[in-house]
């Protein structure tokens, strides 16, 4: 295991850990301690401080845009409806969608009739900075067993921390429904002060194991501390027991969840054809990342990145310890990357086998191109909005949610071919 860096949480100052983008307050919940990427914070001098845009939404101007607009790209773009902070959804099988907003509520929209429901049950949750009603995400088996999956944050003992709890969803015939038999299996530990850098993004793989992002907390050093599961990839049964295979099953505890670590805020999860786990990570000032998740493989936060501190200060490249798994793509500036899909749709057949990246401060979508174990940026797309979440429709159209924590409501986009 990698030594501790005390002196580097020592060094880091409140003023560092409220400036984070992702970190702490208000919007990108994702940049940790002196957040670039920290859309969720106090604005911040920091490239991925989504906070440190003024991002003044103009709502009421939005509201009266034509239906569809064009900006040069080569899809048109379709308002369809609003959320109060939306941060995930996912589509159910009749085509309808779960979205969740971060004060604690999760909607159910029918496309179909331009109605939004409510679906009850669901736990206490502590909305404050990044810190809210997470990912949804449905079982491999949900038409069978009804099961989801959603990730929030909790009071504890010390603080705050993600967790993930599953539940059968029960639909009414009323546009709404409730969480029956709710059950929390995974926890982040310690919890710990602050209201950053949760991450808690959920994702299954082909073997129906279920894989967590959870985030350090803008803490730094427990993201090598495998006393702890904070700044670590985690890897669980669907069930949230620990599955055979894990790489440090024989540390036992909490290390047995474990798949890797050195992670800052993992804020979007994709697996390729292939079944390989791609990650977009925020960096700190500078340095966001693109990861190919290996079983594990230490990526070396805090102890080397391709960005700063927030107060300026150096942080080690990737280059100088090679013991360390270096990002395949990194942004500096910051593209503040969020939610993240890997398209195999026929709607788009130029863009199967592409990822695509939300990006907060960046206010578009990152077009990703794959080579086997090798990838590059091939183009942006320009939304002019801050793009929380990304997922594709069953029709093969992309979904984007815009991130409503500047001001305003966050607008669901469906982007479709143009005519």
């Amino acid at each position: 295991m990698v030594p501790f860096r005390h002196s580097l949480i020592f060094l880091a100052t409140v003023g560092l850990l409220t400036a984070c983008d992702n970190s702490a307050t208000a919007d990108d919940t994702d940049q940790p301690s002196a957040p670039s990427n920290s859309a969720e914070v106090a604005p911040a001098a920091s490239s991925n401080s989504a906070d440190t845009e003024s991002a003044q939404t103009t709502a009421a101007s939005e509201q009266d845009e034509a239906e569809s607009t064009d900006s040069g790209t080569p899809f048109s773009v379709s308002e369809v409806t609003r959320f109060e902070q939306p941060w995930a959804m996912t589509f159910l099988p009749d085509g309808r969608l779960l979205v969740t907003e971060m004060a604690g509520n999760l909607r159910l929209h029918d496309l179909d009739k331009d109605e939004t429901g409510s679906i009850e049950g669901v736990p206490d949750v502590v909305h404050e900075g990044q810190g809210g009603l997470g990912d949804v995400l449905l079982h491999p088996q949900y038409k069978d067993n009804q099961q989801i999956y959603i990730s929030y944050v909790e009071a504890g003992d010390g603080g705050t921390g993600a967790a993930v709890a599953r539940a059968r969803l029960a639909l009414d015939d009323n546009g709404g429904g409730e969480l029956e038999d709710l059950e929390v299996i995974w926890r982040q530990t310690p919890k710990v002060d602050g209201d950053g850098h949760f991450s808690h993004r959920l994702a299954f793989d082909d073997e129906g194991m279920l894989w967590i992002s959870s985030g350090e907390r803008q803490k730094f050093d427990p993201a090598q501390d495998m006393d702890g599961n904070l700044g670590k990839m985690i890897r669980l049964n669907a069930d949230g027991s620990v599955p055979d295979g894990n790489p440090f099953t024989d540390q036992g505890d909490v290390a047995a969840q474990v798949w890797s670590l050195g992670h800052r805020n993992i804020l979007g999860m994709a697996f390729d054809d292939e079944d390989r786990l791609w990650v977009a990570e925020m960096g700190p000032e500078g340095g966001d990342e693109l990861n190919l998740i290996e079983k594990g493989a230490n990526y070396g936060y805090p102890i080397v990145s391709n960005g700063e501190h927030y107060d300026g200060r150096d942080i080690p490249d990737h280059d100088t310890r090679p013991e360390f798994k270096a990002p395949l793509i990194t942004w500096t500036p910051v593209i503040s990357p969020a939610g993240f899909i890997i398209y195999d749709g026929e709607l788009f057949p130029e863009w199967k086998g592409s990822g695509f990246i939300g990006g907060l401060s960046s206010k578009g979508l990152v077009r990703i191109e794959f080579d086997g174990e090798n990838a590059r940026e091939a183009e942006r797309y320009d939304l002019d909005r801050r793009v929380r979440e990304v997922e594709q429709g069953p029709d093969g159209a992309v979904w984007v949610l815009e991130d409503g924590r500047r001001g305003g409501d966050g607008t669901l986009l469906k982007l479709t071919p143009k005519e």
